[in-house]
């Protein structure tokens, strides 16, 4: 297998290749690890029980999962990869601004990912924790050398053997002793459901940023709408299962939450080679899409100031540094891990979803899927330099939803008066999507009849 030669340039039709029906593997292995089950430990530490937390973690995967789902439906149409697609918005050099905080959340859950991974088998394998994370780094780094190609299979064969490990994880979870009331819909709490809710949503929504690269080597006439089930189908249900078994085990299981990897290896009998190497193996799978994606997101940013080509040697360069800053990071982690990971993933809503509002408005509502790419990645282009338009509206829209957010590190007034709900990703939904349809309407700007290349 050779390494990719693409990078953020468009896919010639000569090379597309595959059908849509790869994408469910894709995102279903891309949540079945222990990150995701880790996940849904977060509703039961907020106080819900098993029913509400399930219920919360349906719901949030399914409208979460239709914002995430309509980026992939993109790939094809473009042919690029998904944040570069943002210069159409943001413009060529404007679209650095969303990309340096997508680069946050890239390095927040590479972080988070190696952490669990290591902290799995610290007490099964003989290299220390330092070496643990290196040595994750390194096998992260293969795989996103190689690229799109490897990444699918990789995906495809976690998707397939997760579905026997976690179905066997599942039944035993299920046996286990639950107390009373536990799937009952007794002592709900609204705050608790509405943030468990915007921790599914949002959970679904950090695909968004690159979703699309993954399908943007499919032909051209690919169906936009099998595009979208596909991605759907797979992320919610690798979603939502990965979840609810975590909050089973959360539940059955006592201090689950202080080592999840360790506790599903030993749920699924004990510290095997077979099972540590299956828990290794789907941290290393998610962790290769943050790099593969930051290194998109590194390009994209660079290629404006200076036109880079991008040879094998030059991609390995770029990735190597990249996963070198990613791996450092770990160094850096927190004590209690499980609040951290909560306070990361709704700081990701924050900046996410006005990005998010933007850029489906814009393709969907605005310019319905016509672009002219050539544009794309000419400062002299119809997408122009900047779009002060966009950045306003993303920048205006994260400092409203200040006052609707509500962390461990920080409560809003408004949060404050409606009893601790959080209602900023509401905000940072509506208000970007309005504004921006308005006012580039007004610009009419969309006169241009753009058409891809």
């Amino acid at each position: 297998m050779k390494v990719e030669k693409r990078s953020i340039d468009f896919i010639p039709e000569s090379e597309r290749h595959g059908r849509p029906r790869s994408l469910f593997f894709v995102w279903f292995g891309a949540n079945a690890n222990i990150t995701t089950v880790a996940a849904g430990v977060l509703p039961i530490s907020l106080g819900l029980n098993l029913f509400w937390s399930a219920l919360s973690i349906l719901i949030g995967s399914l409208i979460g999962a239709i914002f995430m789902a309509s980026h992939s439906a993109q790939g094809p149409r473009l042919g690029i990869p998904q944040m570069i697609q943002s210069r159409a918005q943001f413009g060529v050099f404007g679209a650095i601004v969303p990309l340096l905080f997508v680069m946050l959340i890239y390095l927040g859950f590479f972080v988070s990912n190696t952490l669990l991974a290591a902290q799995a088998v610290s007490d099964l394998s003989p290299l220390s924790t330092a070496g643990n994370i290196a040595l994750l780094g390194a096998a992260c780094f293969l795989v996103a050398l190689f690229g799109y190609q490897l990444i699918h299979r990789v995906q495809k064969l976690l998707s397939l053997i997760s579905i026997a490990v976690f179905g066997i994880a599942t039944l035993l979870a299920l046996a286990l002793p639950i107390e009373a009331g536990q799937w009952t819909a007794q002592g709900f709490n609204l705050v608790s459901f509405l943030a468990s809710v915007s921790i599914a949503v949002t959970w679904q929504l950090s695909y968004a940023p690159y979703v699309a690269d993954y399908s943007r080597y499919l032909p051209s006439d690919t169906s936009a709408r099998q595009v979208f089930w596909y991605s759907y189908a797979g992320t919610v249900i690798g979603g939502s299962w990965m979840m609810l078994l975590g909050a089973v085990l959360a539940k059955g299981m006592v201090g689950f939450s202080d080592n999840v990897g360790l506790h599903l290896i030993g749920l699924l009998g004990g510290g095997t080679l077979l099972m540590v190497a299956f828990v290794l193996y789907g941290q290393i799978a998610i962790n290769v899409f943050n790099l593969y994606g930051a290194f998109m997101s590194t390009i994209t940013m660079i290629e404006p100031f200076s036109a880079l080509k991008i040879t094998p040697s030059v991609r390995a360069g770029f990735l190597l540094i990249i996963c070198t800053i990613a791996t450092g990071l770990c160094t850096l982690a927190q004590d209690d891990f499980l609040q951290f990971f909560l306070n990361f993933i709704f700081f990701m809503s924050y900046f996410l979803i006005p990005w998010t509002a933007i850029n489906l408005v814009d393709y969907y509502a605005l310019r319905k899927g016509v672009y002219r790419i050539a544009d794309i990645f000419d400062p002299a282009g119809i997408y122009g330099r900047v779009n002060w338009t966009a950045i306003a509206v993303f920048l205006c829209t994260i400092a409203l939803e200040i006052p609707f957010m509500n962390t461990s590190m920080y409560v809003g007034p408004v949060a404050t008066s409606l009893q601790g709900v959080d209602l900023a990703w509401v905000v940072g939904l509506l208000c970007p999507a309005c504004a921006y349809y308005a006012l580039m309407r007004r610009r009419g700007s969309l006169l241009i009849k753009a058409s891809q290349v």
